[in-house]
């Protein structure tokens, strides 16, 4: 179905004015591990994910995988491009089948000058984007890899809707894309999961990691500060 009526960002539009948005994009569909775009390239336009989800991911000199975020149904990607007019930062790949309306720099701009609240919306995933980055790169410089992973559970986790003081992940991400954004190995994450269930601090069931007990992983994270030979891997 061709249409942006799931698109967060543009939750506010009526329902005419997002089929009028939705008539100056162009849709295409994309087969999983499939690549959208690449690093570098000259393609300027943003993309609303109207189904599926995509993966934004770069590769170092070794050809090493290093995953920055995915990008599921109802959001975007591509607006820094489509605001600074510079080329792509990643590369994105589909994750799965997906759906995407792209839209050109010209029309992006447009629409976000007439609906100033769509402008600040950008502009606080922007910010958002910059401290997580921000984050990301103290960990790297200062945590061992088994911190990290630690850490990346407690950035990912959400409220549980339905247990209160609860926190839980869904879906939980591979171990593989885990290891990808923290630059470590499937091996350690899958060890620090074991040993995180073994202290029951988490509980996966189905694709949902539990955190139950969120303090404890944060005592954990710092009780590794101390131990000797705890480097980043």
């Amino acid at each position: 179905m061709q249409n942006l009526d799931n698109i967060e960002l543009l939750e506010e539009l009526t329902r005419e004015e997002r089929q009028a948005l939705a008539s100056k994009c162009v849709w295409k569909t994309y087969s999983s591990n499939e690549q959208i775009l690449e690093r570098s390239s000259t393609s300027r336009d943003i993309f609303f994910v109207a189904d599926g989800s995509v993966n934004v991911v770069n590769f170092g000199v070794s050809g090493r995988e290093v995953a920055y975020a995915t990008v599921e149904a109802g959001q975007y990607f591509g607006e820094l491009s489509a605001i600074d007019g510079r080329p792509r930062s990643a590369n994105i790949i589909a994750n799965k089948k997906c759906l995407l309306a792209s839209l050109s720099p010209e029309n992006f701009t447009e629409l976000m000058l007439s609906q100033p609240e769509i402008m600040m919306k950008v502009m606080e995933r922007l910010a958002r984007i910059i401290r997580i980055n921000d984050d990301r790169i103290l960990d790297l410089s200062t945590l061992g890899a088994v911190q990290r992973v630690c850490q990346e559970l407690l950035r990912m986790a959400e409220p549980d809707p339905v247990t209160a003081g609860s926190w839980l992940i869904y879906p939980m991400p591979t171990q593989s894309a885990i290891a990808s954004r923290v630059s470590t190995t499937r091996e350690t994450v899958a060890r620090v999961l074991g040993q995180l269930s073994n202290d029951d601090l988490v509980l996966k069931k189905g694709k949902n990691l539990y955190l139950k007990n969120k303090v404890g992983i944060e005592e954990f994270i710092a009780s590794l500060a101390v131990t000797p030979g705890n480097v980043p891997r």
